[in-house]
């Protein structure tokens, strides 16, 4: 039998910005087992500030590795079935490079994972990490390739970073609240989440998650529950305590690119604003994401004015408007805004995570401490905002001012979000980097945090599923239980870049119950996965 004919193309995606900067090289294909149909898929990858503490926070960061593949002369791109990795250490027919650890899920009950994570296996200071000689076990056959397809894949990483399991306040206890902040009972006081039992929502009772009596929420999206009426949180919904993921920066505009390249053209003109449906040769609009002809709120997502009338579009960033691809002022790096809800699930399915709930967000946030009044999600009620942007669009872009921790309430200085993990230039607190207690940025400010909402019926039927990696016909989310494309069940918390402060703290709830799906240039966001 003839070996299988691998036609070799691969994606480097490099996040180019302070604390990260991650690169994947020497992609190779070996080692074909034709009797097992599987195959392996070798790589170098690194990445900047990276730490692994047994003290403190007690946690590290990762990089979710996965891969995509498509048959030769196919435009369809498919998610790669790799070997579940059950905790043995062994690495189950991986190979685990040196100073390393990889895991994952037994994803669909078969012995097969959709990815995995690589970080470091013992304790090392903030700085950068190189694993050399990566092999992950690829079997093709489960896929549906056959011995002697010739395919095309890719490689992709995005940063995580792990939350350990382990009891959490929700709430920050200030003892006047009109934003649907969480308490306990009717307290006022922080509520501790001290498992992922069932709840119960409001009431008054004692150890019940109460809302304040839903004062402040936004007009005509309070939650269904308050002070007299409950509800019931299920135990399958993910309320943080067990371990999980985070994506360590929201979505940049570079990885939405990468994304929206791997579609059909009928999912692509689905997954941005402007018309590109089949038949459409002539773009006007070519800012994809904001449906403009020239780029609005720093989103410099693009295509050629010319495009084939059905084949996929190519889109690139073009951040400085010059009709050159890809520059290095291009603002690759820049959080993607102009993200509507269903967009945020395509793209968490297709890269196998999944969105976070409001209560996750809070447990990623504040971490183990105990509540600050008003506080932001770096831990203090201070804020300094940023007054201008130095280097725009390029991958060392920055707030001008020194210190500042956040993109809000500032439309004529900064004028959009603003470059993934950019804060704290010259700054080496977690105030002064705008980091949350585990080392996540940009959970307050930047673009909306779009989450899981307790408050409405439809929010509590979420059970965390993860993405299975690919979408449906029309290129949206597939996975049961999570918020359909109308974004009900799914809120915003966290507040963006031109937004008053108090829309930033983390315990804030103005838009608890809030299933906005427009494309706005507030809204971005990230996404989690369970820990395995």
């Amino acid at each position: 039998m003839r070996k299988i004919v691998w036609l070799i193309i691969f994606v480097i995606l490099s996040f180019e910005s302070f604390a990260n900067n991650i690169s994947i090289s020497n992609v190779n294909i070996c080692n074909q087992d034709i009797v097992n149909h599987c195959t392996f898929i070798e790589f170098d990858i690194s990445w900047e500030n990276s730490w692994r503490v047994a003290t403190g926070p007690s946690n590290w960061d990762a990089s979710w590795v996965f891969i995509k593949y498509r048959l030769k002369n196919s435009t369809i791109w498919n998610h790669a079935s790799l070997n579940w990795v059950d905790g043995t250490g062994s690495g189950d027919g991986h190979t685990v490079p040196a100073n390393a650890a990889i895991s994952s899920s037994n994803d669909d009950g078969m012995g097969h994972s959709k990815g995995i994570f690589i970080y470091g296996n013992t304790e090392f200071p903030q700085g950068s990490v190189s694993y050399t000689g990566v092999k992950l076990r690829w079997n093709y056959g489960f896929d549906g390739v056959s011995d002697t397809d010739s395919i095309e894949y890719c490689v992709m990483a995005i940063e995580m970073v792990y939350v350990p399991q382990g009891s959490f306040y929700v709430g920050d206890g200030t003892s006047i609240s009109i934003r649907g902040q969480f308490e306990s009972g009717t307290s006022g006081a922080a509520l501790q989440i001290t498992s992922e039992g069932a709840l119960t929502l409001g009431g008054g009772g004692a150890g019940s998650l109460g809302n304040n009596n839903a004062l402040g929420m936004a007009v005509g999206y309070k939650d269904d529950f308050n002070d007299v009426d409950s509800q019931t949180l299920p135990a399958d919904f993910p309320k943080g305590y067990n371990a999980f993921y985070c994506m360590k920066y929201e979505i940049t505009q570079e990885q939405y690119v990468v994304f929206l390249n791997k579609l059909d053209r009928t999912q692509q003109n689905v997954r941005t604003n402007t018309n590109l449906s089949s038949g459409t040769t002539s773009v006007t609009n070519r800012y994809v994401m904001s449906n403009s002809a020239t780029i609005i709120s720093r989103n410099g997502v693009r295509c050629d004015a010319s495009i084939h009338s059905s084949d996929p579009i190519s889109f690139y960033c073009d951040y400085n408007g010059n009709d050159i691809a890809n520059e290095s002022d291009d603002g690759q790096n820049i959080s993607c805004n102009w993200v509507n809800w269903a967009d945020l699930a395509a793209y968490l399915d297709w890269a196998a995570l999944r969105p976070m709930t409001e209560l996750e967000y809070e447990k990623a946030c504040r971490g183990t401490l105990s509540a600050v009044a008003n506080e932001y999600a770096w831990g203090s009620s201070s804020i300094a905002k940023a007054t201008g942007i130095s280097n725009s669009g390029a991958n060392n872009e920055t707030a001008s001012n020194v210190g500042a921790n956040a993109a809000s309430d500032n439309h004529a200085s900064v004028q959009g979000p603003m470059r993934a993990g950019n804060f704290g230039q010259g700054v080496s607190t977690r105030v002064g980097v705008g980091a949350t207690f585990y080392g996540i940025m940009e959970m307050s400010g930047n673009n909306w945090e779009r989450a899981i909402s307790v408050g409405n019926t439809k929010g509590r039927e979420f059970t965390g599923t993860h993405g299975n990696g690919e979408l449906n016909a029309t290129g949206n989310a597939d996975v049961s239980n999570w918020p359909g494309s109308d974004a009900i069940g799914a809120n915003s918390r966290g507040g963006y870049w031109r937004a008053p402060a108090s829309y930033l703290r983390v315990s804030d709830r103005y838009y608890g119950s809030f299933g906005l799906n427009i494309h706005h240039n507030s809204d971005g966001s990230r996404g989690v996965r369970i820990a395995p």
